[in-house]
């Protein structure tokens, strides 16, 4: 503990002693008792070693999910419902290709099925349309293969044709919730990425989805070449309001937000932990200055001002401070690396973001300098002579 409290009470020490309270006073006293200072620092550290966790881990995830969409989506525009979860009638899309005319508009329906036995998602799309809005990557077969699924034809992910053994040429058995069953042939396998995938595990035909699913309904449109963007999509779809027109990186931006939506509930909670931290600090810094009060009436009696006291033993708690983000920062980071590789079937990518990180740093010694208010005064306004009598 002494090792590491000596650099960073030494770092803090030298503006302190450009303000007249001599760095060594700051640095004898943060190593005076390195297991207490450790102690203290600890609750700190561990506070911000959740929090470092939860903003290294989400913006890997988040960076990982926008990265899924660009890799998907090739449209320039995607409407989906307000809220991106439920669904949209199936007009949505007719009355935006009846808006442009131009344009290429591809619906994807979507909904749970017992896929060979197991739950899986069933997309129903477009066989002439979806490849020119979706980018397929395609481990056997081609975009040919999507022309085959008007003709009993399905089309599978990488991953769920490992798991149940498919390939092209298998049958594939499909039954509904409605207990209908439906059997298709396998004419192609993608891969698709596992985070954030935009179709579902199995692909059929929308006539076909439209036959064996009650109450088809879009999860989502695809929208190229519409005239006017944006706005002049909106215009199409006036008579349905709840629907909502994102561009690609908008559409990467909302699938981002789902998962930062989760990790802001975290963060307020790992926040609680630093509040805990700072009625820690507080209790140590004053009882440091309890035990010192001869030693203070000391300085102050040979010429040390009140201002210099508060200044000390400010010092002193951001000493202890820096020492929770000195560990508590790498902890995080290492931690969050270790869940990286865990989730390395996922795809998820490691990312370190800088400025939160830099930002947690001021927040550690802003906490110290809380932390030290109350002892600091205590500190300054000792009777001299009642502390150099005190035992």
């Amino acid at each position: 503990s002494a090792r590491l409290v000596r650099p960073i009470a030494a770092l803090v020490g030298w503006p302190l002693a450009r303000a007249g309270v001599p760095g060594q006073l700051v640095r004898e006293n943060a190593v005076r008792n390195p297991a207490r200072t450790a102690a203290t620092a600890a609750a700190l550290m561990i506070g911000l070693a959740l929090v470092t966790f939860v903003a290294v881990l989400g913006t890997g995830l988040g960076d990982t999910a926008r990265s899924n969409v660009r890799e998907q989506v090739a449209a320039s525009h995607v409407v989906v419902s307000t809220n991106d979860w439920d669904p949209m009638p199936a007009g949505v899309a007719r009355a935006v290709a009846a808006g442009h005319p131009g344009a290429v508009v591809s619906a994807v329906r979507e909904d749970r099925a017992l896929v060979e036995g197991a739950q899986a998602t069933v997309s129903g799309v477009e066989p002439s349309t979806i490849a020119r809005v979706h980018d397929f990557a395609w481990a056997a077969g081609s975009d040919a293969s999507l022309r085959e699924l008007a003709a009993g034809g399905a089309v599978v992910t990488e991953r769920f044709a490992d798991d149940h053994g498919l390939a092209v040429g298998s049958p594939v058995h499909i039954t509904t919730p409605s207990g209908e069953r439906i059997a298709r042939t396998v004419t192609g396998v993608f891969d698709q990425p596992a985070l954030v995938p935009v179709l579902g595990s199995v692909l059929i035909s929308q006539d076909a989805f439209d036959g064996a699913f009650p109450r088809a309904k879009d999860r989502l449109a695809l929208v190229a070449g519409a005239q006017g963007g944006t706005a002049g999509i909106e215009r199409s779809l006036a008579d349905f309001p709840d629907a909502m027109v994102l561009t690609e990186a908008g559409f990467a931006e909302e699938r981002a937000r789902d998962l930062s939506t989760v990790l802001n509930m975290l963060y307020v909670l790992l926040a609680l932990s630093v509040v805990v931290s700072v009625f820690g600090m507080v209790n140590t810094m004053v009882l440091a200055v309890h035990e010192r009060t001869r030693e203070l009436g000391m300085l102050r009696a040979v010429g040390m001002t009140r201002r210099q006291a508060r200044r000390m033993v400010r010092g002193e708690s951001a000493v202890t401070a820096l020492i929770g983000a000195a560990v508590g920062l790498p902890l995080g980071v290492g931690i969050a690396w270790l869940a990286t590789r865990a989730m390395s079937e996922w795809g998820v990518a490691m990312a370190v973001p800088v400025a939160p990180l830099a930002a947690f740093v001021v927040a550690a010694v802003l906490v110290g300098v809380v932390a030290a208010v109350a002892p600091a005064r205590r500190a300054s306004r000792l009777d001299v002579l009642r502390a150099l009598q005190y035992e």
